[in-house]
C-alpha cells in the first residue's frame, strides 16, 4: 500500500490524467486528515475551487489542495516529534503518568480526527496548518479557557454521540470543531451541554 508521500507525487505527476491525480489525492487523505476524511476533502475542495464531486479537476488545483495539505502535515510532524522527545524526558525523571495533552495526542497519533469537525461541510475556513497551530498551542498551554481554540467563539452545543466517536463533546457553533474537553472551563462545558440536541446547530 502506498504511503503519503508516493500518493503525492502521483498527485504532482503531469503523466496521469486529473482522474487518477484526484484519486491520489483523496488516498492522501487516509493517511491523513485532520478533519477526518470527509471533511478535510470537503475543506480542500472549498479552498482549491473544486467540486466536490469532479472527477475531472483542473489539475492545478489539486495541487493547491495538495499544498495546503503537506504543510499540515509537516506541522503535525514535526509536533509529533516533539512529543516523542518530551516524553522520553519526563519519563527520564520519573513522570510516568501521562497528562491531558499525552491524553489527546494519543487519541490523534497518525494525523486523522486531530481536530473533529460537527459534520463535513462544517468546518474552519482558515488554512489546516493554521487550525492545527491553534489547536496544538491551547492544548500545550494547559489552562482551560472560555472561547475556541480555533475561532474564539464561546458558543457551544454538546454532540451527544457515544464517548469513544471523534463527533462528541463541545462543538463550536460557529466554526464547527469539536474541542477537547480539557481545554475548556467546566462552565463552558456544562453551558454547552444544556444547549446539546436536536435543533442546536440549526439555530448557529
Amino acid at each position: 500500500m502506498a504511503g503519503f508521500r508516493a500518493l503525492a507525487e502521483q498527485v504532482r505527476n503531469p503523466r496521469l490524467v486529473a482522474t487518477q491525480r484526484r484519486t491520489a489525492l483523496r488516498k492522501c487523505l487516509e493517511r491523513f486528515a485532520p478533519y477526518g476524511h470527509r471533511a478535510t476533502w470537503h475543506h480542500l475542495c472549498t479552498r482549491a475551487g473544486i467540486a466536490t464531486q469532479d472527477r475531472d479537476p483542473d489539475p492545478e488545483r489539486l495541487m493547491a489542495a495538495l499544498a495546503e495539505l503537506e504543510e499540515a502535515r509537516a506541522l503535525w510532524l514535526a509536533y509529533e516529534e516533539e512529543c516523542a522527545a518530551r516524553r522520553r524526558r519526563e519519563k527520564h525523571h520519573g513522570i510516568r503518568q501521562p497528562g491531558a495533552l499525552d491524553e489527546w495526542h494519543r487519541r490523534t497519533w497518525g494525523g486523522c480526527d486531530i481536530v473533529p469537525c460537527e459534520s463535513p461541510q462544517r468546518h474552519p475556513a482558515a488554512r489546516l496548518a493554521v487550525v492545527l497551530r491553534r489547536m496544538i498551542s491551547a492544548m500545550e498551554a494547559g489552562r482551560p479557557r472560555r472561547d475556541c481554540p480555533v475561532c474564539g467563539s464561546t458558543d457551544f452545543a454538546w454532540l451527544p454521540e457515544p464517548p469513544d466517536s471523534p463527533t462528541s463533546g463541545p462543538a463550536c457553533r460557529q466554526c464547527g470543531v469539536l474541542a477537547p474537553v480539557s481545554v475548556l472551563t467546566p462552565e463552558v462545558l456544562v453551558a454547552a451541554d444544556r444547549v446539546h440536541g436536536a435543533g442546536a446547530y440549526a439555530a448557529a
